[in-house]
């Protein structure tokens, strides 16, 4: 395993951390809202470290093509879905249900479509897309804003959803069309 695949795989393990530390918030353990934010923020800096580490040192490897999203949507989509629970923060702020069903079911899109793309090809390509990436920044930015408690957070959960529904129709296009490659491959034999 090399370095860059450990980095992914500490971003994997401070999942179970960030999720107890919101589990146990409560106003008056208001601290537990700013640990589970240095969490977070550790997992995106983690994020961008692991990419560049990979890339300027030769290190990209096919644990790290499924390490390092695992990581990415595990994060992400535990965030959502307990800062949507959580309903006793100072001002209130938390992503509403159709916020976090989005970005949910966009990731569950895209892991049942790598599934069938794998079954049917046997081989899959994992790479990430501008609009993925973008959806990602602003995922993250959201979580920040609800986790501060900005009263603008909605601003930033209103650009990752529209990102999120972008790259989700993307990645399902991208999808199709590989499966339809191995098709036309086919017949033309």
């Amino acid at each position: 395993m090399n370095f860059a695949n450990k980095i992914s795989t500490f971003r994997i393990l401070s999942v179970p951390f960030f999720i107890a530390t919101l589990i146990y918030y409560s106003p008056q353990r208001d601290y537990l809202r700013f640990l589970a934010l240095g969490i977070f923020c550790l997992a995106v800096i983690s994020d961008a470290v692991d990419g560049y580490i990979a890339r300027k040192s030769g290190q990209q490897s096919q644990a790290g093509l499924v390490l390092d999203p695992l990581g990415d949507k595990l994060v992400l989509v535990s965030a959502f879905i307990c800062l949507y629970l959580i309903d006793n923060f100072p001002l209130g702020i938390k992503f509403p249900l159709w916020v976090t069903l989005i970005v949910v079911s966009r990731d569950a899109l895209i892991l049942l479509g790598a599934v069938v793309v794998y079954m049917v090809r046997q081989h899959i390509n994992i790479s990430p897309t501008r609009w993925g990436k973008l959806t990602t920044i602003f995922q993250m930015s959201s979580v920040i804003a609800v986790l501060l408690q900005l009263r603008f957070a909605y601003l930033f959960w209103w650009t990752a959803v529209f990102f999120t529904l972008i790259s989700g129709a993307d990645y399902v296009k991208r999808g199709f069309k590989t499966l339809y490659a191995l098709d036309n491959s086919r017949n033309s034999r």
